[in-house]
């Protein structure tokens, strides 16, 4: 019998998958976590809300506020909930926060995986199919509330336009025209996106119009935060064009912060008897 004692276990020798996903699988598919047993009863855990996506002249927007709730608590203020996926694309989360933490770092390395054993970038598309089968993946625990809601969004490389995706807790895959948002506070940033949202938009009226939404929804949703100048807290704002993935400076964010206030106050002072 040969010793194998000190060997890499078989699923590390065998020929390359692209996938990462299907390598963990034929590994130790515990540590998927869509395979994990649930302990029955209810869980207060963190949920993070809210993410707005939205397509202009060359790219795409993504945000997230900044604020994790636990049942009636704020359990976290500066909750980051938007991430880069890769060079070319980024990913929103809404939902259970740490499945959703989980889950960004799956994807970052099933991407990654796919382009070192490839050699080439996965599509866009091919990558919000991925993204799809990890949601499907963890249907059972969104079952049990623990729930998990991705946006995805990026550019183009062949059709050198930005795309927005959107995702259902069984895994449906939809792709957004114009602009999208998920989360608690998502009713209200995709109101305020339909008033904003124009062809045409440059970068910076996109990012302004990113966190008017993000605003918006923290003005009538408790779970949505919105911009906090007494603790420097601002959303997490990125744009993903031609150049790749760029995260607004949060010194950038305080003067985009400034204009919305701005031009809210003008809007609501309109209304007002002279």
């Amino acid at each position: 019998m040969t010793d194998l004692h000190g060997a890499l276990p078989p699923a590390f020798r065998m020929t390359g998958t692209s996938s990462f996903l299907d390598f963990l699988a034929a590994h130790d598919p515990s540590l998927l976590p869509g395979a994990r047993a649930v302990p029955a009863g209810e869980v207060s855990a963190p949920h993070g809300t809210t993410i707005v996506a939205l397509a202009f002249d060359g790219g795409v927007v993504m945000a997230g506020d900044r604020r994790a709730t636990a049942g009636s608590m704020i359990a976290s203020r500066t909750i980051e909930k938007v991430f880069p996926a890769d060079e070319y694309s980024a990913v929103g989360i809404a939902g259970t926060a740490g499945l959703a933490l989980e889950l960004v770092r799956l994807f970052q390395l099933e991407l990654e995986h796919y382009e070192k054993i490839e050699g080439s970038l996965l599509s866009l598309e091919g990558k919000a199919n991925r993204l799809a089968t990890m949601v499907r993946g963890s249907l059972g625990m969104a079952m049990q509330g623990l729930a998990v809601v991705p946006l995805f969004g990026g550019y183009d490389l062949d059709a050198g336009t930005g795309r927005i995706f959107s995702f259902d807790v069984t895994g449906g895959r939809y792709e957004e025209r114009e602009h999208h948002a998920v989360g608690s506070g998502s009713v209200f940033a995709r109101g305020s996106l339909k008033k904003l949202w124009r062809p045409g938009m440059g970068v910076p009226e996109a990012i302004r119009t990113a966190v008017h939404a993000l605003v918006d929804a923290a003005d009538d949703d408790s779970a949505t935060g919105g911009p906090d100048t007494l603790r420097r807290i601002y959303p997490v704002v990125a744009t993903v064009t031609a150049s790749g993935y760029l995260r607004v400076p949060d010194a950038d964010l305080a003067d985009v912060c400034r204009e919305v206030d701005a031009l809210r106050q003008r809007t609501e002072g309109a209304g007002e008897p002279t």
